[in-house]
């Protein structure tokens, strides 16, 4: 969890769409660029003696050079790599000590970023050495830019901008005193840093510490690249013992309050990394200090989808202890919880059901849980995601551990069991849905007052879908499950007259339990045929079908085991 989301990728493009709004004109600038200096009088070679005591600004086989380069641009300009004479060339002038051609260089590097649409080869990537480390402002700002909209579209290798030594003078420029550089730089970092060996090699870089720094920038566009380039380090373990070294937890704890959703978005996701690994939990819930919890719970009212969603995540992150968990409770979180399972985001559902199962695991807290509000809600996620398995499975799981409170007779007032049954309903549920669907509803029958709401929702449709689960011996639990849910309704008349229209069915099943190797499954099916034989017509039915007859062979081969057993007991007390 936490890579950047399309939005936020976005947000980068924009950037820089804006500047490639701005760059129209920027092969004319070269060409006129490179004009005014290749006229320029210090390239008059019969300047005086007095001259030729310095060394020029412009060397003597740069002239020639730059000559070329405008050639090139006013013949066969195309938004494409250079050939190898005009490559050389553009090294040339990026290696060059006057700040003229570097900008010349810087320019070409960014008009081709704004639009080449095909990968740039790896001799290209030689020049941008030069121009990050050039004392020039605009050719860092340029440079730079280019870099990220090549990175950004994927026209370079990340891996291999690191293996060229670029990542050192990337990390140099988070130092700079201009925020134009400065976002930049931690947007190529940020980019850089979606690779596990990227991450390593900025670490090792120190590149952390100038990213904590840059987390508290005033300028928004600098705080937004450093906290996402934070956000994708924590993604590395190692990474992560550096980021809490470097004093990280307290930065982004407090970054969590920041009027920026991109910002709170960022820290809260690095967090939730964080807080994956146990072992930072202590530091990041210190004794008597409890306002990250606080200010995580407080995010979950956030109008921001995935804010409010990743605050979710961190806190079911956090919520490995019962304590943890009973604070969590005692803070009010449970109304929140209520408003975001009513949310129209998937994400918001899965990550605030996710917490809440999370939750319902610890038993202080669920007579608290069992609550008319979140009951309500459980059955009407229900009701409308019949086949998402992240809501089916913990909505489940929700219900049947909540079935364990006092408070359990509010779940068979509740939508929750209409909610759990039509569910099985759904031919595209999933094989592990199905098992905590039918695993709850098994243990709700077990309880009379729920049985008599389960019988009332019960039709010909669910009857026949729990005869075909029992009868579907290859999916193990939810065969076991939906038989045990049938023979605790065989006591009500409703039910009776529903399993009397699939006899054959039944019987199918019961014959299959009654020689099944589990012993749980032939003492469900005897229990079954017993209850079942109080009725008159399937009494009947069953004596026709000679169900009689294999009971008494389930009979004798009982009762030779039981000798075998009390042999082999005899011999071990002798």
């Amino acid at each position: 969890m936490g890579q950047l989301c399309g939005r936020c990728m976005q947000l980068l493009r924009d950037f820089v769409a804006f500047v490639q709004r701005m760059s129209s004109d920027l092969v004319q600038g070269i060409k006129e660029c490179l004009t005014l200096i290749s006229k320029c009088s210090c390239l008059n070679q019969n300047s005086s003696k007095a001259r030729q005591l310095y060394k020029p600004v412009l060397q003597p086989h740069e002239r020639v050079t730059a000559q070329e380069f405008l050639q090139h641009i006013e013949t066969d300009f195309e938004m494409s790599p250079l050939g190898k004479d005009s490559l050389e060339a553009l090294r040339t002038l990026a290696f060059s000590e006057n700040q003229g051609l570097q900008q010349s260089a810087a320019l070409y590097y960014l008009h081709m970023s704004q639009h080449m649409n095909v990968p740039l080869p790896v001799e290209h990537l030689e020049p941008f050495y030069a121009l990050l480390r050039s004392a020039d402002l605009e050719v860092q700002q340029m440079s730079s830019l280019s870099l990220v909209s090549f990175l950004l579209e994927g026209n370079i290798d990340k891996e291999l901008v690191v293996q060229m030594g670029l990542l050192e003078p990337i990390l140099d420029l988070l130092e700079s005193e201009d925020p134009t550089v400065q976002c930049n730089s931690c947007a190529c970092t940020m980019t850089l840093a979606v690779l596990e060996s990227n991450r390593e090699a900025i670490g090792a870089a120190r590149g952390v510490t100038p990213l904590l720094s840059l987390a508290n920038s005033y300028d928004p566009r600098v705080q937004q690249n450093a906290v996402g380039a934070i956000l994708n380090l924590t993604q590395s373990e190692k990474i992560q013992q550096i980021l809490c070294k470097e004093g990280a937890l307290p930065v982004l704890a407090l970054l969590l309050e920041s009027p920026d959703s991109e910002v709170q978005y960022y820290s809260c996701a690095a967090l939730s990394n964080v807080a994956a690994n146990a072992q930072h939990h202590e530091a990041m819930l210190r004794p008597g200090n409890r306002s990250l919890l606080r200010t995580l719970i407080s995010l979950l009212s956030s109008s921001v989808d995935k804010v409010s969603s990743q605050a979710c995540v961190c806190l079911r992150n956090l919520a490995t202890s019962a304590d943890i968990q009973a604070e969590m409770v005692a803070e009010d979180v449970l109304p929140k919880l209520c408003s975001l399972l009513a949310s129209g985001s998937k994400d918001v559902h899965h990550a605030s059901i996710a917490l809440l199962w999370i939750l319902s695991q610890h038993p202080h807290n669920q007579d608290t849980l069992a609550c008319a509000e979140l009951l309500q809600s459980l059955g009407m996620l229900l009701s409308a995601h019949k086949t998402d398995p992240v809501i089916v499975g913990h909505s489940a799981c929700i219900i049947k551990n909540l079935s364990l409170s006092k408070n359990r007779q509010r779940i068979f007032e509740s939508p929750c069991i209409q909610g759990l049954l039509q569910t099985m309903l759904s031919t595209d549920i999933e094989e592990d849905s199905l098992h905590y669907v039918t695993s709850c509803l098994a243990g709700l029958a077990k309880q009379e007052g729920a049985t008599v709401h389960m019988v009332q929702w019960m039709d010909e449709p669910l009857t026949k879908c729990l005869v075909r689960l029992a009868g579907q011996l290859e999916h193990t639990e939810p065969s076991f499950q939906a038989a045990s849910i049938i023979q605790h309704m065989t006591g009500h008349e409703k039910m009776m007259l529903l399993l009397k229209c699939h006899s054959g069915e039944i019987q199918t099943y019961l014959r299959s339990f009654l020689t099944h190797q589990e012993i749980r499954f032939q003492q469900l099916g005897i229990s079954t045929f017993c209850r079942l034989r109080e009725d008159p017509d399937f009494s009947l039915a069953f004596r026709q079908s000679q169900m009689a007859k294999l009971l008494e062979q389930v009979r004798q081969q009982t009762e030779e085991t039981q000798e075998l057993l009390r042999a082999a007991i005899c011999h071990e007390d002798s």
